[in-house]
Order: C-alpha cells, then sequence, then structure tokens
C-alpha cells in the first residue's frame, strides 16, 4: 500500500485535475450555447433570404404577366391597324381601276372619232 504521504499527493493532483476538466466542461458548455445561439441566428437569416427571393420570384412572375399582356395588346393594335391599312389600299386601288377604266374609255371614245 501507499504511503500517506504518496496519497496526499496523488489527491492533491487528482483534485487538480478535476478543476481542470471542470472549467473544460464549463468552457464547452458556455462554447456550445454559443454555437446554438449562432445556428438559430443563421436559421432567421436564411428564413429570411428564402422570403426575399420568394417575394422576388412573385414580383418578377407579376411583371412577366404585365409584359406579356402588354407585348398581346400591342400586337393586336399592329394588327388592326394593318387590317385597316389593307382596307384603305384595296379602296383606293378599287378607286384607281375605276379612273384606269374611265379613262380607258375616254380613250377608246377619242380613237373611234
Amino acid at each position: 500500500m501507499a504511503h500517506p504521504s504518496d496519497f496526499e499527493a496523488r489527491l492533491a493532483a487528482l483534485e487538480a485535475r478535476i478543476e481542470v476538466v471542470a472549467a473544460d466542461a464549463t468552457a464547452a458548455r458556455h462554447l456550445a450555447a454559443a454555437r446554438d445561439r449562432d445556428l438559430a441566428d443563421l436559421g432567421v437569416k436564411v428564413d429570411a433570404c428564402r422570403s426575399t427571393i420568394n417575394a422576388l420570384g412573385e414580383q418578377s412572375a407579376a411583371r412577366f404577366t404585365r409584359l406579356e399582356q402588354e407585348m398581346r395588346s400591342g400586337f393586336t393594335e399592329v394588327h388592326d391597324g394593318f387590317t385597316e391599312m389593307r382596307g384603305r389600299l384595296d379602296q383606293a386601288a378599287a378607286g384607281q381601276q375605276q379612273i384606269a377604266e374611265l379613262l380607258n374609255t375616254l380613250i377608246d371614245q377619242r380613237n373611234d372619232s
């Protein structure tokens, strides 16, 4: 069996080691708590970013829908304009045809006389 003085030294060393281990455990608990807070903050930031991205997506979809409607409206307006111009050109062509026929009639009458 060990001597009492040897026992006292070993006990003192063990107590010192227990204090170090207790201090390490306390530090580890503080680090774990800080990590948990950091992860919670990161989760809040990720959720905020996700909400922002979703909102931007919805805004973009609404803008694209509005642009598509404006584009279709513009195409309809252009198409209607072309249809109107085609009608006017057809009327002008019909008028020119009548003029040409009248001129031919006059020329024929002049040549016959």
